[in-house]
């Protein structure tokens, strides 16, 4: 399928073959009538684009600062590959579009093949098929207007701000910017019996809105224009003010202040400086300002937008999705009119010459309209980056990927050797542009939106998944049913069912061939102890039992983060704590017998600030303190082993520190290394030579059962013994 997208590096605009997008569960398939470019939004983001790397810096001062901290802690390599993974991704293009579904997820019942549908979110983009979480769809009558409805997004943003000014019959509101979502302000405004007063600095525009949006429309540089406005209001001044321009002055809010009557509402809609002179207005007339959050109550809320967890409608009446459904009910009944509001409309292969307008301002517009051949036939099948790539001999390591998101290009697809015996052969992810952004990149032959394009591919012989951790041990089992060799990233899966059945198909896939070599290997990331420091610590010690204990500053992760969830990532435990607990499994070279956990209390039961004792088979012993509420100012992992009379201290895997016999030996590395290429080196050595696979199968049991004893310990308050499934 085709799909508009840009550049970051240098704000180049492509039209892509790329993937369809993968149909995840709660999502809609939807192939697009129309799509409609936001102007504004839009424009800013292709100018930011073709901006040079200072004028980028500059635009985004708050991803500098992350750019200067990975820096700091992870050198110039990784930084570097983290911000030209950035740069040279295809980025989608547009948020707004209606079309036909095509498909639906498993979980959605409201939607039916064939049904028209609107959609919003950054998934709702401008390509010939979309894939959107069902609570950023409505379904819209057989016979609605195609090309209105794909105004389905800022007519919901519109909305929620006009909810939010609270107004009644009668009173006035004024409406300064009157660009597309001021435009739809001042109908929805007027459709409510409100009266409407429109503001822009644009003659034009304004001389618009006296024809369609507003009863009284200025220029913002109108002699007298405040009194003028008080004027109409009969001396009270306006009952609310909603801000929908964008701009970088402070005019606008200040604006706002001197037209609104005592104890009215500012309502901030657009991108606009909220820091308001105090007086003579603002206190004066105690005025209320408020800020409108983009659809509505759900965004940005995870559990609403991905998970569809739907708010009750008698505790919040309008959400993100009902506002939608009520701004397309009114386009519908024809109680508001923007057919007015559509100046172009562009076919999707000449979009780019929309964008070329938008930034030269040849000519006058308002609403941009992409128009789609949705009578073509298109098919899901993997997209040819490398034409007429040969086939690989037998004996070569033939990869694909199942995912492929910032851990995977920065610390596994750089890692993977280039030579003749391996080879990277197809890249699979859930959207079609990052799909072909990878494959790209990172020469791959062939991009796809579909898992079975790499489990069923004969010349794939080695997946690795570097998906989110909830999918790790279904793709862990498919890989293994597929018969191929299984590198999956941390956690290996969330729960002991999912374990179970690894454990089973590992079993039966890791039996020996004729000519010696294992089946299949199952490998999961956990690479600290393959850190060349890590080896070193290890050999220090060449009798045990161990005393040891890990300290891991980890920094804070949001509530509200998908690996927080225990759905999407298990939670920091299962997540993060099982690289720990196999770090010592490495050092001791003995399997953990039981675990005992304690937490500190939080509001939202995390407890993610833990300390782990654990027990192992030969009387080693471990302490993981794993602490997210320090300052990230001090490193972030401390390792202390004691054993034979000897100590040692690994401090953040730089510096490795040896005491024996009064004496102390130093060893440092160049640059901080845990391990992730010779970690990856190793699993192809395995397959390429007929290796056993580099970490044992029990090892990987034991750590899971670990992390997942944990949570029991700290429910029950007790220790708890560790036993494989």
């Amino acid at each position: 399928m085709k799909q508009f997208t840009q550049k970051l590096k240098n704000g180049s605009i492509r039209i892509l073959e790329v993937p369809l997008p993968n149909l995840g569960p709660g999502m809609v398939l939807i192939r697009n009538h129309f799509s409609l470019i936001s102007a504004g939004t839009e424009s800013s983001t292709v100018r930011t684009a073709r901006k040079g790397l200072i004028g980028k810096a500059k635009e985004r001062p708050q991803q500098v600062k992350q750019v200067i901290d990975v820096l700091k802690t992870q050198g110039p390599v990784q930084t570097y590959r983290a911000v030209m993974k950035k740069l040279d991704a295809y980025s989608p293009l547009g948020y707004s579009c209606a079309g036909e579904v095509i498909d639906v997820g498993d979980g959605v019942s409201e939607f039916r093949i064939g049904d028209k549908a609107a959609c919003s979110g950054l998934t709702a983009s401008h390509a010939e098929v979309v894939a959107v979480p069902v609570n950023l769809c409505v379904k819209l009558k057989p016979d609605a207007d195609m090309k209105q409805a794909a105004y389905n997004t800022l007519g919901a943003v519109a909305l929620q701000g006009v909810r939010q000014a609270d107004l009644r019959l009668g009173e006035t509101c004024a409406v300064i910017g009157l660009g597309l979502i001021g435009q739809l302000t001042g109908l929805l405004l007027r459709a409510s019996g409100i009266r409407t007063i429109g503001v822009d600095i644009d003659s034009h525009i304004v001389d618009v809105a006296r024809k369609h949006s507003a009863d009284l429309s200025f220029v913002r540089e109108d002699a007298d224009i405040e009194n003028r406005i008080i004027d109409y209001t009969d001396g009270l001044g306006c009952d609310g003010v909603i801000i929908t321009a964008a701009t970088d002055s402070l005019d606008p809010i200040n604006f706002s202040g001197a037209i609104s009557r005592k104890r009215g509402t500012v309502v901030v809609l657009g991108g606009v400086p909220t820091g308001f002179d105090r007086e003579p207005h603002f206190y004066r007339k105690e005025l209320q300002v408020k800020m409108s959050c983009s659809y509505g109550p759900g965004r940005y809320d995870p559990k609403y937008e991905e998970k569809g967890v739907d708010y009750p409608a008698a505790y919040v009446r309008w959400t993100e999705k009902r506002n939608m459904q009520a701004f397309q009910e009114l386009l519908y009944t024809r109680q508001i009119d923007i057919e007015y509001l559509t100046t172009h409309t562009f076919k999707l292969d000449n979009a780019k010459a929309a964008y070329d307008m938008m930034m030269d301002t040849s000519e006058p517009f308002l609403g941009i309209l992409i128009e789609y051949d949705a009578y073509t036939k298109i098919e899901r099948k993997p997209i040819v980056v490398k034409p007429g790539s040969e086939s690989q001999s037998p004996q070569s390591v033939t990869i694909g990927f199942i995912g492929a998101g910032s851990y995977a290009q920065s610390h596994l697809l750089p890692n993977i050797p280039k030579r003749d015996d391996v080879v990277l052969k197809g890249v699979m992810t859930s959207s079609g542009t990052s799909a072909r952004s990878v494959a790209e990149r990172f020469d791959f032959d062939f991009c796809a939106g579909d898992e079975r394009d790499i489990l069923d591919n004969p010349e794939i012989n080695a997946v690795i998944v570097a998906t989110r951790h909830d999918s790790h041990g279904e793709y862990v089992l498919k890989v293994l049913k597929a018969g191929k060799h299984a590198f999956v990233e941390k956690p290996l899966c969330l729960n002991e069912t999912e374990l179970t059945e690894i454990v089973k198909w590992a079993d039966r896939s890791s039996e020996v061939t004729a000519d010696g070599k294992s089946k299949s290997i199952l490998m999961v990331g956990y690479n600290r102890r393959f850190a060349p420091l890590a080896e070193k610590l290890k050999c220090a010690f060449t009798s045990g039992p161990l005393a040891m204990t890990y300290r891991v500053n980890a920094g804070t992760i949001p509530v509200d983060s998908w690996i927080q969830d225990p759905d999407l990532g298990g939670g920091r435990i299962i997540g993060e704590v099982c690289h720990f607990i196999d770090f010592m499994i490495f050092l001791s070279n003995s399997l953990p017998v039981s675990v005992y956990a304690q937490a500190l209390p939080d509001h939202h039961g995390l407890n993610d600030t833990l300390n782990l004792s654990l027990a192992f088979e030969d009387g080693s012993i471990g302490v993981i303190s794993y602490f997210p509420n320090g300052d990230k100012g001090l490193p972030k992992e401390r390792v202390e082993v004691h054993g034979s009379g000897k100590s040692a201290v690994l401090d953040d895997f730089r510096v490795l520190t040896i005491y024996a016999r009064g004496k102390k030996q130093h060893r440092k590395s160049a640059v901080q290394d845990k391990g992730q290429k010779i970690e990856v080196l190793q699993f192809i050595e395995a397959i390429l030579r007929g290796k056993s696979q580099p970490i044992p199968m029990p090892e990987l049991v034991y750590t899971s059962m670990a992390t997942f004893s944990t949570i029991q310990s700290l429910r029950s308050g007790k220790a708890v013994r560790i036993s494989a499934p």
